[in-house]
């Protein structure tokens, strides 16, 4: 049996197409206020340390800026999504996560 050896090259238009979207957070946006960069790293430390999470999930932009948190990318499963959520709203409060995770 014969094996296709043409290359194909990686195809990111979804993602760049996502990040370009109007008004959506990116993470050059993170702010530098000790309180911001305090609020990422425990939201993103409690991600990673969830094993059930999928390296996709870990991989999550998790930006804040003013106390007010965006979650975005990609996940695998709406469980992934839905975890996620849960962490950071727990650390920044309900009502500061913008939830713009994509099940995959």
């Amino acid at each position: 049996m014969a094996q296709n050896s043409t290359p194909v090259a990686p195809n990111d238009t979804a993602v760049n197409v996502r990040d370009r979207a109007p008004g959506a957070m990116t993470a050059d946006q993170q702010s530098s206020a000790a309180s911001d960069v305090d609020l990422t790293r425990k939201i993103r430390r409690a991600v990673v340390k969830d094993d059930s999470l999928s390296m996709l999930a870990h991989n999550v932009k998790i930006i804040s800026a003013n106390g007010e948190v965006t979650l975005r990318g990609p996940v695998n499963t709406e469980a992934e999504r839905i975890a996620i959520a849960s962490k950071a709203q727990s650390i920044a409060g309900a009502g500061n996560v913008d939830n713009q995770l994509q099940v995959k």
